[in-house]
């Protein structure tokens, strides 16, 4: 699990290794991660962006960038969430995640709210 709060946006990562959907003979871990993004602070905002770093445990790293979040650009009154899951291919059992989502606040003020580092890894593979 990673958590970082920027701006009083806290976004929460819970990584999940895929068994059923891996096919390590052939180079290929699934992981899904759980997100929530909560905003804690005093005004609304609107995650308009995502910017990814995933870095397998060979040290290639692949960097995504896009619109939104699975096809949504969510705004979050003060105290509200934003749950939801996603899934990163990897060519090896292990591997990290971290980044950013560029928010925007009513004034149209532009941040990015930090993505916390978090480990992708295939339970055996970390004894």
């Amino acid at each position: 699990m990673s958590e970082a709060v920027t701006r009083g946006v806290r976004v929460s990562v819970r990584p999940e290794y895929l068994p059923h959907q891996s096919e390590p003979r052939a180079g290929l871990w699934m992981f899904a991660y759980h997100i929530r993004i909560r905003n804690e602070g005093s005004e609304v905002v609107q995650l308009m962006s995502r910017h990814w770093q995933i870095t397998d445990s060979t040290g290639r790293v692949e960097e995504v960038r896009g619109p939104g979040v699975v096809g949504e650009q969510p705004v979050l009154k003060p105290g509200e969430h934003f749950d939801y899951t996603s899934g990163c291919p990897l060519p090896t059992p292990m591997g990290t995640m971290h980044g950013t989502y560029q928010m925007v606040n009513e004034r149209g003020e532009r941040f990015d709210a930090q993505i916390a580092p978090f480990m992708l890894a295939e339970p055996l593979s970390v004894n």
